[in-house]
């Protein structure tokens, strides 16, 4: 079989690596910013989990915590290149970025950095009700007929939580992809889509479908969050509940309410106290507190809801 047969697929791995560092979320990310980290899969495997495995923890020397698959998604950049069909199976995987020494590993950004308009913890950005808003009601209104000028204005209601919609922090992807389909981000001009005033929005573009698969990595992290403890897989041995609610806020983009968070914590008994306080810490000392490894990590946490806290 010959690179031109068209049943021929190349496929890479591509890792979305997730870790909480200082309160802030980060993902690892290489060329500068620019991609995920992608390789070839390796034949010596027994699976595709065990190579992307052994890729990370030499990257990274830290070993994986969490790790599922995503999706594959087509790679139409790499496969006009190649001649042939490129696929790439993306993996969530959660690990740290500081290394045994405390010394951060090159290549980890926030990953706010990409989708500033995601980054809901200090209220609604103004990005979203200065410039998106305004912009993407333009594009709704610039639609060719009644019935999809109606469509575009409830998607756009809908994704953003206007009209008596709420936000919804899951909708990572299909913000991304309305704001792709409206000309907003840099990467609708690589398949002609222009918006009217040729405006982009501010966030750091990524090559590939790359940008598109991390918001899926941020979709799905965020709504496993609300239902298994998988958060304490970003946490150090020891912590304080004050850092491991500032973990859950930068992985949500939502403020939490302290004293229902707290409570929700203590009622599903997913933590201990470790008998040890905070050192160097400014104000009232605080507890130190350690994840209860013999919680079952299936279990559903009560409530299915973070407690957001509502300005």
């Amino acid at each position: 079989m010959s690179k031109s047969d068209p049943h021929f697929v190349q496929a890479d791995l591509v890792a979305v690596l997730l870790a909480v560092t200082n309160g802030e979320p980060r993902v690892l990310t290489t060329r500068e910013g620019r991609t995920l980290p992608a390789g070839p899969f390796t034949a010596g495997h027994r699976s595709l989990q065990a190579s992307l495995r052994e890729w990370v923890e030499s990257q990274t020397h830290h070993p994986l915590g969490y790790v599922e698959q995503l999706y594959t998604f087509p790679d139409h950049e790499r496969s006009d290149v190649l001649g042939m069909r490129a696929i790439s199976i993306s993996y969530l995987g959660l690990t740290r970025e500081l290394d045994d020494n405390g010394v951060s590993q090159p290549g980890w950004h926030d990953w706010y950095r990409y989708f500033p308009w995601e980054d809901w913890r200090g209220g609604e950005p103004t990005l979203v009700t200065k410039t998106i808003l305004p912009r993407l009601r333009e594009w709704s209104r610039g639609a060719g007929d009644a019935a999809l000028k109606k469509l575009r204005t409830q998607r756009v209601a809908v994704m953003f939580g206007i009209d008596d919609n709420e936000w919804n922090e899951e909708l990572v992807l299909q913000r991304y992809e309305l704001l792709f389909e409206a000309g907003l981000v840099e990467e609708s001009r690589r398949y002609g889509i222009e918006s009217a005033r040729d405006v982009l929005l501010p966030g750091a573009d990524m090559g590939h479908d790359h940008r598109r698969i991390l918001a899926t990595g941020m979709a799905r992290l965020r709504a496993k969050i609300k239902y298994r403890p998988v958060v304490f897989e970003l946490m150090p041995p020891d912590f304080s509940l004050l850092q491991l609610q500032q973990t859950v806020e930068a992985l949500a983009g939502r403020g939490l309410h302290k004293q229902n968070f707290r409570r929700q914590i203590e009622q599903q008994a997913l933590v201990e106290e470790t008998g040890q306080i905070a050192a160097g810490t400014a104000g009232r000392p605080a507890k130190l507190y350690r994840f209860r490894r013999n919680v079952i990590l299936e279990r559903a946490m009560s409530g299915n809801k973070l407690p957001l806290a509502r300005g």
